[in-house]
């Protein structure tokens, strides 16, 4: 008997649109995520855990029991792990692979 199978595309496109990622990631850049297996230090595409059909883009800090610990880049802007505590591996989607837009990085000043 084959089980149910679950399909999704290999890659999805992202638009990074807040402040959580600064200074790595910067508001209007846009990316590809990559499914794959996360590790430590990879900043990924995930489901907010307490909001599923939203995304967030987050680093993994660490593995805690059966879920990974992510964090925002800028902590004082960032809703993360602090927050809503371990992601469980299937709200993972996988790590940013390649920005592709803009083409030259713009730098945030205050």
């Amino acid at each position: 008997m084959i089980g149910r199978m679950r399909w999704q595309l290999p890659i999805r496109r992202v638009a990074i649109s807040g402040p959580s990622m600064l200074p790595t990631l910067c508001p209007g850049e846009w990316w590809v995520a990559r499914s794959g297996t996360p590790r430590i230090g990879d900043i990924v595409l995930l489901r907010d855990p307490e909001l599923l059909e939203r995304w967030l883009v987050k680093r993994i800090i660490r593995r805690s029991g059966t879920g990974w610990w992510v964090t925002g880049d800028n902590a004082e802007a960032s809703r993360d792990s602090r927050d809503f505590g371990p992601v469980e591996r299937e709200l993972i989607f996988g790590p940013l692979w390649w920005r592709y837009r803009p083409r030259l990085r713009r730098h945030v000043f205050d």
